[in-house]
């Protein structure tokens, strides 16, 4: 795995982690339960990974 690799798994990984954390902190203050604002907050976790990921491979 090359440096460029690495780094652009890391900034996907970084801004995946930031998009969950504010669908968490938004689901969480617009009163759902805290358990239920952490699975929405997984789910655009997992989905924003997924579309950097997948732009990525098709832009190479």
């Amino acid at each position: 795995m090359s440096t460029l690799q690495l780094l652009t798994l890391l900034l996907a990984l970084s801004m995946a982690l930031h998009i969950g954390c504010a669908a968490t902190f938004t689901a969480w203050r617009a009163g759902t339960h805290p358990g239920t604002a952490l699975l929405i907050g997984a789910s655009a976790t997992g989905t924003a990974c997924a579309l950097y990921l997948a732009a990525v491979s098709a832009y190479r």
